[in-house]
């Protein structure tokens, strides 16, 4: 009833184009540390990105986008539309602090009937870790083709449940937990946000 999908379209032109899956944070790549969580609560895991090559021998599907252009929220839709699943947890490739604890939040039974699921920091809501219905392709498809591609700008008509900072501070007493690498600072700063607290979830070991 629930796959998982990582989202890793973006051309990295601040990083050099960098695969930023496969950016070492700690011992672990960032892609290793996330399948780590995603396993916790899903077998079914698949990427989205233009380029497969980077992700052989991860023994994972990867697909294409499925309008090509369309950002962050062309890669949400390729995700749900390409998910076996009628609900798909979706995660953006660069988070390398993300938990099991914060995806078996994410996909509680109680919440099974929403259409998505997200949480929501002093930030904003943060789509690209969150789950999706298969209910919301058609109305994600409907603002792409406006070229309205905003990602945290929420399909409408779809039942939300939102995740708040209260709820999320109780698995995230560190702070990092929604952290991105998107330029050399962020990559920077994730490297020494492991040294300082390494991430007792995670195998050391992995590779």
């Amino acid at each position: 009833m629930l796959a998982a999908a990582i989202v890793a379209g973006g051309a990295a032109r601040r990083l050099d184009g960098a695969a930023k899956a496969l950016l070492r944070v700690g011992p672990q790549r960032i892609i290793d540390r996330q399948l780590a969580a995603l396993q916790a609560i899903t077998p079914t895991i698949f990427i989205v990105a233009t380029d497969p090559a980077p992700y052989d021998g991860l023994g994972l599907r990867v697909v294409p986008d499925a309008i090509a252009g369309a950002g962050a929220l062309g890669g949400i839709y390729t995700a749900i539309v390409e998910s076996p699943a009628p609900r798909t947890l979706v995660l953006a490739c660069d988070m390398p602090f993300v938990t099991p604890a914060l995806f078996e939040m994410l996909t509680a039974a109680k919440y099974a009937d929403a259409d998505i699921v997200i949480p929501r920091t002093a930030r904003g809501v943060e789509p690209l870790c969150a789950v999706y219905s298969k209910r919301c392709a058609p109305a994600i498809h409907e603002r792409i083709t406006r070229g309205e591609l905003q990602a945290s700008t929420l399909p409408g008509g779809m039942s939300v449940v939102e995740i708040g900072p209260d709820v999320l501070a109780a698995i995230d007493d560190s702070g990092r937990l929604f952290a991105n690498v998107n330029t050399p600072h962020d990559y920077a700063r994730a490297r020494d946000l492991i040294e300082l607290k390494p991430d007792p979830t995670q195998d050391p070991n992995t590779e």
